[in-house]
């Protein structure tokens, strides 16, 4: 079953179990799918759908903090609660251990000895950690190998 499907009957079911949260949140997916879908004229896969959770999930965090500096915390709320429902469909996320395993087998094999190559494997590094690792979590940790 594609992710879009999935969604499709997830939706029905937190509709009929009047799950609010989940509902609306299904519909956030559901509207940046479409939005692509409409705009670039093209129908997208269970990868393309995982970017977009992933870019959801990044500006939700950027309005909790926002909102947390505020003293909005029913907002806080509100935004953790479409996160956690975002994460129900991302994959499982690698740990450090096998992330840090990765991506010295990806520093090997491009021989990155310094900081100044940390472009080269960072490529690699994004394309085979797709969806199960963030570009931010790579990086940091791709720092830490090499530096």
């Amino acid at each position: 079953m594609s992710l879009k499907q999935q969604l499709k009957d997830d939706l029905k079911v937190a509709m009929r179990e009047k799950n609010i949260v989940k509902r609306d949140s299904i519909r956030a997916i559901n509207t940046m799918i479409k939005q692509i879908e409409v705009d670039e004229r093209k129908d997208l896969n269970d990868a393309d759908v995982i970017k977009l959770i992933q870019k959801g999930i990044k500006q939700r965090e950027e309005s909790i903090a926002q909102y947390k500096e505020a003293g909005r915390d029913e907002l806080v709320e509100k935004e953790q609660g479409q996160i956690d429902v975002f994460n129900e469909y991302m994959p499982k996320q690698l740990n450090d251990e096998e992330l840090e395993a990765g991506l010295k087998e990806i520093i090997a094999a491009v021989n990155a000895q310094s900081m100044k190559d940390i472009g080269k494997v960072m490529g690699q590094a994004t394309k085979k950690f797709a969806g199960v690792a963030d570009g931010k979590r790579i990086n940091e940790m791709t720092k830490k190998i090499l530096g």
